[in-house]
């Protein structure tokens, strides 16, 4: 079952006086389930691709369909609640809430979402569990390495029951043991619950176990490729 559809997608950003295209002619359908690996060069396009299809930016031509409904002219408000609901972030920078506890940042999609909070709780528990950070759970962000603070933010997508999960750079900071361990929980989650996972990444790590690879070069997607295994 095809969860996205990108057709004919176009960005452009202006850059003092000289306009840039980010991403040209992107065409791209991605199933439920699927494990996926954005690759290639700095510069590429696959943050601003990232971006577009969580809704962060808007597209300046084309169309992106997200569980068929199309993404590039929903209205703000109604964009913010299908992102809450329907998509898991974890950005470059972890955007965790600093007077927050590690329980509490991963409680806090869902409490937005409505969750009961016993419920929050016993999920936000369960997730920084599965991410190794059980004895943590009370420390600020500050508190915590970047790798740390990595699978908080990790925890906190996870919890909330996307349908999608986008991850930029998502093992960047973890090490050999703390990356093979999240994404084998990344992979359990596709196969058990049918969780799609779109990664930009530059980790071989990453590219060695997504069934899945999709290479940008100068805004345009030139390979697309599935694993072998």
């Amino acid at each position: 079952m095809t969860l996205l559809k990108i057709e004919g997608v176009e960005k452009r950003y202006r850059q003092g006086e000289v306009d840039v295209d980010a991403l040209t002619a992107i065409d791209l359908q991605i199933d439920c389930g699927e494990f996926v690996a954005l690759v290639g060069p700095s510069g590429s396009g696959k943050t601003t691709l990232l971006n577009l299809i969580g809704g962060l930016d808007r597209a300046d031509r084309g169309s992106i369909q997200l569980n068929g409904v199309e993404l590039t002219s929903m209205e703000e408000t109604a964009l913010s609640q299908f992102r809450l609901t329907e998509i898991g972030f974890v950005f470059q920078a972890y955007n965790l809430v600093p007077v927050l506890s590690a329980l509490e940042n991963v409680e806090l999609v869902m409490v937005l979402q409505g969750v009961p909070p016993q419920q929050c709780r016993a999920r936000a528990i369960e997730y920084l569990q599965r991410v190794g950070l059980e004895s943590m759970m009370d420390r600020r962000p500050a508190a915590l390495s970047g790798g740390q603070q990595q699978r908080v933010a990790v925890a906190r997508a996870l919890a909330a029951g996307p349908r999608l999960v986008l991850a930029d750079e998502p093992t960047a900071n973890l090490d050999s043991e703390n990356a093979t361990a999240l994404l084998d929980l990344m992979e359990q989650l596709c196969h058990q619950q049918q969780t799609t996972f779109i990664f930009s990444t530059h980790d071989p790590r990453v590219m060695q176990r997504a069934e899945r690879t999709v290479t940008l070069q100068d805004g345009r997607i030139i390979s697309d490729q599935k694993s072998a295994l």
